[in-house]
């Protein structure tokens, strides 16, 4: 496995090896001792989901304030998403700044997303299989989304407007503002 950091700290590129043959293909796309052993990060699994969108599908932008932090290794199975990693901790040099990946069920890739970071998707295909490998398990009360539309992130989605499709929930979710404003932003 290789990881690359990206352009923000705490997130990176994971590329796993992938062999195929005339069946299909096998991809080992999750090590903790690897992915420690690179990052110094330890990865333990309280938690597994999976997602299934339709094309245009946006989901997210999403955070936790567990107090042991949150990280997620995020892997498109099937389909293709574009993922938006956002650095939403107040006190971070790079506070603010975006990372997109592409991602699909036929590459290689996925992306590790350290405690602090706020995470988005679209979906380029119908029927994109996300999973999502948690380090800590979801907390209701501790969750907190971002409007994915924020003029001050500027996530650009590659898809017109009008395409998009959305939860109410995070259609009506505050803006990175209004979150900061309250308090409700990791600071780490």
């Amino acid at each position: 496995m290789k990881l690359t950091e990206l352009g923000i700290k705490g997130a990176w590129l994971a590329e796993s090896p992938v062999w195929s043959d005339d069946r299909g293909f096998f991809r080992e796309w999750f090590k903790p001792s690897e992915s420690k052993d690179i990052t110094g990060y330890e990865f333990n699994v309280e938690q597994a989901n999976l997602s299934i969108s339709d094309f245009g599908v946006v989901r997210g932008i999403h955070y936790s304030l567990a107090p042991e932090g949150q990280a997620k290794w995020v892997t498109c199975a099937h389909g293709e998403i574009l993922d938006f990693i956002i650095d939403l901790r107040v006190n971070s040099t790079t506070y603010k700044k975006v990372e997109s990946v592409q991602l699909s069920g036929s590459s290689n890739k996925s992306v590790l997303i350290g405690p602090g970071l706020g995470h988005a998707f679209v979906s380029l295909a119908q029927g994109s299989a996300v999973t999502y490998l948690l380090s800590s398990p979801y907390m209701p009360e501790l969750e907190y989304e971002i409007n994915p539309f924020d003029k001050t992130l500027k996530l650009d989605f590659g898809i017109p407007l009008n395409e998009l499709v959305i939860s109410e929930k995070d259609k009506l979710a505050p803006t990175l503002n209004e979150q900061e404003i309250s308090g409700r932003l990791p600071t780490n």
